[in-house]
């Protein structure tokens, strides 16, 4: 069996198949999820599992590098914001237009992972990076500023 806590086999399958920049969105209950879309259905009932819940298993398994959210959520739903900044503290962070969410980057996204979340604006956008210290831990290798600025804090 499985040793982490994620013991969804399609949700693991999606997050090990992520790419460097893949986009990866975790969403509330009622986000319009595009007909074509790798969709990941975990809502069982209103809240069920919630938002705050499926993003720390996510987050123990994907290095999102970049996390983005509605511009809306820091005024209209400020305590689902600093959660999502806590679970992602190591990441960097976007506001970007909620029709943007629900249009562009829905349509981009590789997977869509439903929640049963009943969180305005709960819909949270994880760019996939790298594990840099693994990743440019070879002699001779020069990171760019902006890895060499992650390594420091890593």
């Amino acid at each position: 069996m499985k040793r982490s806590a994620l013991l969804n086999s399609e949700l693991n399958h999606a997050i090990a198949s992520m790419g460097h920049t893949d986009l990866m969105i975790v969403c509330d209950a009622g986000f319009p999820i595009p007909s074509d879309a790798w969709r990941i259905d975990l809502a069982l009932a209103r809240d069920l599992p919630d938002l705050k819940t499926v993003l720390r298993l996510i987050s123990a398994e994907l290095i999102a590098e970049k996390v983005g959210y509605a511009e809306d959520l820091p005024e209209r739903n400020p305590i689902l914001l600093e959660t999502v900044r806590s679970i992602f503290s190591d990441s960097d962070h976007e506001q970007v237009p909620h029709d943007d969410i629900l249009g562009k980057y829905a349509a981009q996204a590789k997977v869509i992972v439903r929640t049963g979340a009943f969180d305005p604006w709960g819909n949270v956008l994880l760019w996939s990076g790298v594990d840099a210290p693994n990743w440019f831990n070879k002699p001779g290798v020069k990171p760019t500023d902006y890895y060499a600025e992650k390594l420091k804090r890593s």
